[in-house]
């Protein structure tokens, strides 16, 4: 496989990818977003953690879709994230989720 062909398969990939995720986005209520994936969920607790004296994010989410290109299986019904990264939480307003209409 050439290395044009590599890049070709994983843009097909991302674009579709990309449709699915336009396809689910409106069944879920919250964007989830860590240092190494991007989540769609429906509910989520994100809780500060610091036992061993660094701080860290423990992050669960139920009702879930991952943003992973090489996932065989996007959507998980619970998702654990540990990181001492950044984690960003947004509501999804219904005017965020709903594709212009075709007048």
């Amino acid at each position: 496989m050439s290395s044009e062909d590599l890049e070709r398969y994983e843009s097909e990939m991302e674009l579709a990818l990309y449709r699915e995720y336009r396809d689910v986005v409106s069944i879920f209520k919250y964007v989830v977003e860590t240092d190494r994936r991007f989540y769609l969920c429906n509910a989520v607790d994100v809780k500060v953690r610091s036992e061993t004296g660094d701080a860290y994010f423990e992050v669960t989410m139920s009702d879930a879709w991952v943003w992973d290109i090489y996932r065989p299986a996007r959507f998980a019904k619970t998702v654990k994230v540990l990181t001492f990264k950044d984690v960003n939480v947004e509501e999804l307003q219904e005017s965020e989720t709903q594709l212009p209409s075709a007048d």
